[in-house]
Protein backbone atom coordinates (compact mmCIF):
# COMPACT_ATOMS: atom_id res chain seq x y z
CA UNK A 1 0.00 0.00 0.00
CA UNK A 2 2.84 2.40 0.82
CA UNK A 3 4.62 1.72 -2.48
CA UNK A 4 1.37 2.36 -4.46
CA UNK A 5 1.06 5.74 -2.72
CA UNK A 6 4.58 6.87 -3.56
CA UNK A 7 4.29 5.69 -7.15
CA UNK A 8 0.99 7.54 -7.49
CA UNK A 9 2.55 10.73 -6.13
CA UNK A 10 5.47 10.50 -8.55
CA UNK A 11 3.08 9.94 -11.46
CA UNK A 12 0.92 12.90 -10.45
CA UNK A 13 3.93 15.19 -10.11
CA UNK A 14 5.23 14.11 -13.50
CA UNK A 15 1.86 14.82 -15.12
CA UNK A 16 1.72 18.29 -13.58
CA UNK A 17 5.20 19.10 -14.79
CA UNK A 18 4.57 18.07 -18.41
CA UNK A 19 0.88 19.03 -18.66
CA UNK A 20 1.70 21.95 -20.95
CA UNK A 21 3.29 19.69 -23.53
CA UNK A 22 1.12 16.56 -23.55
CA UNK A 23 -2.55 15.69 -23.85
CA UNK A 24 -2.79 13.02 -21.15
CA UNK A 25 -0.90 10.82 -18.73
CA UNK A 26 -0.94 7.35 -17.23
CA UNK A 27 -4.24 5.47 -17.25
CA UNK A 28 -6.32 8.59 -17.88
CA UNK A 29 -5.88 8.19 -21.66
CA UNK A 30 -7.33 4.68 -21.56
CA UNK A 31 -10.38 5.71 -19.53
CA UNK A 32 -11.11 8.68 -21.77
CA UNK A 33 -10.85 6.59 -24.92
CA UNK A 34 -13.15 3.88 -23.65
CA UNK A 35 -15.80 6.32 -22.47
CA UNK A 36 -15.57 8.97 -25.17
CA UNK A 37 -19.08 10.18 -26.15
CA UNK A 38 -17.95 10.74 -29.74
CA UNK A 39 -16.67 7.19 -30.04
CA UNK A 40 -19.80 5.69 -28.53
CA UNK A 41 -22.11 7.80 -30.69
CA UNK A 42 -20.36 6.84 -33.91
CA UNK A 43 -19.95 3.16 -33.11
CA UNK A 44 -23.46 2.06 -34.05
CA UNK A 45 -26.70 3.38 -35.47
CA UNK A 46 -30.28 2.43 -34.63
CA UNK A 47 -31.26 -1.22 -34.36
CA UNK A 48 -32.86 -2.57 -37.55
CA UNK A 49 -35.08 -5.52 -36.58
CA UNK A 50 -35.86 -6.27 -40.23
CA UNK A 51 -32.22 -7.26 -40.61
CA UNK A 52 -32.99 -10.58 -38.91
CA UNK A 53 -34.16 -11.83 -42.31
CA UNK A 54 -30.56 -11.69 -43.54
CA UNK A 55 -29.18 -13.87 -40.74
CA UNK A 56 -29.66 -17.25 -42.39
CA UNK A 57 -26.28 -18.16 -43.85
CA UNK A 58 -25.48 -20.38 -40.87
CA UNK A 59 -28.48 -22.65 -41.42
CA UNK A 60 -27.70 -26.27 -42.30
CA UNK A 61 -28.49 -27.42 -45.82
CA UNK A 62 -32.03 -28.60 -46.45
CA UNK A 63 -33.77 -26.29 -43.97
CA UNK A 64 -37.00 -24.63 -45.08
CA UNK A 65 -37.52 -21.06 -43.83
CA UNK A 66 -40.83 -19.38 -42.98
CA UNK A 67 -41.97 -16.20 -41.23
CA UNK A 68 -43.17 -16.00 -37.63
CA UNK A 69 -46.39 -14.69 -36.11
CA UNK A 70 -46.27 -11.22 -34.57
CA UNK A 71 -46.52 -12.53 -31.00
CA UNK A 72 -43.87 -15.23 -31.37
CA UNK A 73 -41.56 -15.70 -28.39
CA UNK A 74 -39.23 -18.40 -27.05
CA UNK A 75 -41.89 -19.52 -24.57
CA UNK A 76 -44.21 -20.42 -27.47
CA UNK A 77 -41.40 -22.29 -29.20
CA UNK A 78 -41.03 -24.34 -26.03
CA UNK A 79 -44.63 -25.50 -26.46
CA UNK A 80 -46.45 -23.20 -24.02
CA UNK A 81 -49.74 -21.46 -24.74
CA UNK A 82 -51.03 -18.26 -23.04
CA UNK A 83 -51.66 -18.71 -19.33
CA UNK A 84 -48.29 -20.25 -18.45
CA UNK A 85 -46.48 -19.29 -15.25
CA UNK A 86 -42.85 -19.23 -14.18
CA UNK A 87 -41.24 -20.04 -10.83
CA UNK A 88 -39.68 -17.67 -9.78
CA UNK A 89 -42.15 -15.43 -11.58
CA UNK A 90 -39.65 -12.80 -12.75
CA UNK A 91 -37.64 -15.41 -14.66
CA UNK A 92 -40.43 -15.64 -17.22
CA UNK A 93 -39.09 -12.42 -18.75
CA UNK A 94 -36.22 -14.48 -20.16
CA UNK A 95 -38.54 -16.16 -22.66
CA UNK A 96 -41.20 -13.51 -23.25
CA UNK A 97 -40.52 -9.94 -24.49
CA UNK A 98 -43.85 -8.73 -23.10
CA UNK A 99 -47.33 -8.13 -24.48
CA UNK A 100 -47.49 -5.63 -27.31
CA UNK A 101 -43.75 -5.71 -28.06
CA UNK A 102 -43.19 -5.80 -31.86
CA UNK A 103 -41.52 -8.99 -33.08
CA UNK A 104 -39.68 -9.83 -36.31
CA UNK A 105 -38.20 -13.21 -37.12
CA UNK A 106 -38.19 -16.50 -38.95
CA UNK A 107 -38.31 -20.23 -38.37
CA UNK A 108 -36.45 -22.97 -40.17
CA UNK A 109 -37.28 -26.67 -40.06
CA UNK A 110 -35.34 -29.62 -41.34
CA UNK A 111 -33.56 -32.81 -40.30
CA UNK A 112 -32.67 -32.65 -36.62
CA UNK A 113 -34.99 -29.95 -35.32
CA UNK A 114 -36.56 -26.53 -35.68
CA UNK A 115 -34.71 -23.21 -35.40
CA UNK A 116 -36.28 -19.87 -34.51
CA UNK A 117 -34.66 -16.43 -34.77
CA UNK A 118 -36.44 -13.44 -33.23
CA UNK A 119 -35.83 -9.74 -32.64
CA UNK A 120 -38.27 -8.07 -30.24
CA UNK A 121 -38.55 -4.38 -29.53
CA UNK A 122 -38.55 -1.58 -28.89
CA UNK A 123 -39.96 -2.01 -25.43
CA UNK A 124 -38.36 -5.35 -24.59
CA UNK A 125 -36.30 -6.13 -21.49
CA UNK A 126 -33.06 -4.14 -21.30
CA UNK A 127 -31.16 -6.68 -19.16
CA UNK A 128 -31.60 -10.26 -17.96
CA UNK A 129 -33.26 -10.75 -14.57
CA UNK A 130 -31.20 -11.97 -11.62
CA UNK A 131 -31.64 -15.22 -9.70
CA UNK A 132 -32.55 -17.42 -12.68
CA UNK A 133 -29.79 -20.02 -12.70
CA UNK A 134 -32.48 -22.70 -12.37
CA UNK A 135 -36.21 -22.16 -12.71
CA UNK A 136 -39.36 -23.76 -14.10
CA UNK A 137 -42.39 -23.17 -16.29
CA UNK A 138 -45.81 -24.74 -16.24
CA UNK A 139 -48.96 -24.33 -18.28
CA UNK A 140 -51.74 -26.65 -19.35
CA UNK A 141 -50.39 -30.19 -19.65
CA UNK A 142 -46.79 -29.05 -20.07
CA UNK A 143 -44.04 -28.23 -17.59
CA UNK A 144 -40.39 -27.46 -18.13
CA UNK A 145 -37.21 -27.28 -16.11
CA UNK A 146 -34.79 -24.56 -17.20
CA UNK A 147 -31.08 -24.37 -16.51
CA UNK A 148 -28.78 -21.45 -17.18
CA UNK A 149 -25.65 -22.18 -19.22
CA UNK A 150 -22.81 -19.85 -20.28
CA UNK A 151 -23.93 -17.31 -22.87
CA UNK A 152 -22.03 -16.79 -26.13
CA UNK A 153 -19.29 -14.18 -26.28
CA UNK A 154 -20.49 -11.31 -28.50
CA UNK A 155 -18.41 -8.17 -28.16
CA UNK A 156 -20.17 -5.30 -26.40
CA UNK A 157 -23.36 -7.32 -25.84
CA UNK A 158 -24.89 -8.93 -22.76
CA UNK A 159 -25.96 -12.49 -23.52
CA UNK A 160 -27.61 -15.34 -21.65
CA UNK A 161 -28.27 -18.96 -22.59
CA UNK A 162 -30.78 -21.49 -21.31
CA UNK A 163 -31.34 -25.21 -21.70
CA UNK A 164 -34.91 -26.40 -21.20
CA UNK A 165 -36.52 -29.83 -21.04
CA UNK A 166 -40.32 -29.71 -21.44
CA UNK A 167 -42.61 -32.62 -20.67
CA UNK A 168 -46.19 -32.82 -21.92
CA UNK A 169 -48.59 -35.33 -20.42
CA UNK A 170 -51.34 -36.33 -22.84
CA UNK A 171 -54.54 -38.31 -22.36
CA UNK A 172 -53.90 -41.69 -20.84
CA UNK A 173 -50.76 -40.51 -19.05
CA UNK A 174 -48.45 -40.75 -22.05
CA UNK A 175 -45.59 -38.27 -21.89
CA UNK A 176 -43.67 -36.59 -24.67
CA UNK A 177 -40.44 -34.67 -24.16
CA UNK A 178 -38.86 -31.81 -26.02
CA UNK A 179 -35.44 -30.21 -25.58
CA UNK A 180 -34.80 -26.54 -26.34
CA UNK A 181 -31.74 -24.32 -26.24
CA UNK A 182 -32.33 -20.56 -26.28
CA UNK A 183 -29.59 -17.94 -26.48
CA UNK A 184 -30.45 -14.28 -26.04
CA UNK A 185 -28.66 -10.97 -26.64
CA UNK A 186 -29.74 -7.70 -25.01
CA UNK A 187 -29.27 -4.92 -27.54
CA UNK A 188 -29.39 -1.15 -27.27
CA UNK A 189 -32.64 0.82 -27.52
CA UNK A 190 -34.63 -1.87 -25.63
CA UNK A 191 -34.31 -4.59 -28.28
CA UNK A 192 -33.73 -8.27 -27.59
CA UNK A 193 -32.52 -10.88 -30.09
CA UNK A 194 -32.80 -14.61 -29.51
CA UNK A 195 -32.25 -17.92 -31.27
CA UNK A 196 -34.03 -21.07 -30.13
CA UNK A 197 -33.25 -24.60 -31.28
CA UNK A 198 -35.89 -27.24 -30.53
CA UNK A 199 -35.13 -30.94 -30.82
CA UNK A 200 -36.81 -34.23 -30.00
CA UNK A 201 -34.54 -36.22 -27.65
CA UNK A 202 -35.93 -39.47 -29.08
CA UNK A 203 -35.42 -38.58 -32.73
CA UNK A 204 -33.30 -40.91 -34.86
CA UNK A 205 -32.46 -38.07 -37.26
CA UNK A 206 -29.01 -36.56 -37.25
CA UNK A 207 -28.71 -33.84 -34.62
CA UNK A 208 -27.82 -30.23 -35.28
CA UNK A 209 -24.31 -28.92 -34.55
CA UNK A 210 -23.98 -28.07 -30.83
CA UNK A 211 -22.92 -24.47 -31.56
CA UNK A 212 -25.70 -23.69 -34.03
CA UNK A 213 -27.67 -21.41 -31.69
CA UNK A 214 -24.71 -19.21 -30.56
CA UNK A 215 -23.43 -19.01 -34.14
CA UNK A 216 -26.78 -17.88 -35.52
CA UNK A 217 -27.27 -15.40 -32.65
CA UNK A 218 -23.97 -13.73 -33.53
CA UNK A 219 -25.21 -13.40 -37.13
CA UNK A 220 -28.53 -11.93 -35.96
CA UNK A 221 -26.82 -9.36 -33.72
CA UNK A 222 -24.49 -8.35 -36.56
CA UNK A 223 -27.39 -8.05 -39.02
CA UNK A 224 -29.68 -5.94 -36.83
CA UNK A 225 -27.31 -3.99 -34.59
CA UNK A 226 -24.15 -3.67 -36.62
Amino acid sequence: MRMWYHNGVRTMVFCLLVAAGVTGCGTSDHIAASSSPATAAGAAGPVDPAGVARARSGLPAGYEVGTLAEQAAPVTFWGFKPGWSATPEHCGALVDPGAGTPVRGWSASGPGGIIYAVVAGPGAQTAPPDGCAAWSLEGGHTDATVTSVPGPDIEGTTTVAMSAVATTTVEGGTQTRMHADTVTAYLRDAYVASVTVVTDPGSVQQGLPPNIAPSLLAQVVSAVAG
